[in-house]
Order: structure tokens, then sequence, then C-alpha cells
């Protein structure tokens, strides 16, 4: 039997923090990386504005 996999973000606050994927292309090589982080909600399109 297959075991359920339950993820948490982070203890208590949950609804404040979303995981946010990012790709961006690499200056050497021209492949794309994607970035991840956990940010707050507040500041989301800071994360997507950054270069």
């Amino acid at each position: 039997m297959a075991k359920k996999a339950v993820a948490t973000f982070a203890k208590g606050s949950t609804k404040n923090v979303i995981k946010c994927i990012r790709m961006d292309k690499s200056p050497k090589t021209g492949a794309y990386m994607f970035k991840e982080e956990l940010v707050p909600t507040e500041q989301v399109k800071d994360f997507f504005a950054k270069k």
C-alpha cells in the first residue's frame, strides 16, 4: 500500500506562504533553470519581477 504524502510548508501560518517557481535563462549556457522559493503572499509580485 502506498502512503499518502502530506506537504507542509510552514507550521501554523500555511495560508501566508506560497511556493513560487520561476524559470530563468542561464547567461552562460542559455539553458533554462528553475528557481523555487517559499514566498509570503505580499511579496509574490516582487519575486516574479526579479531577474
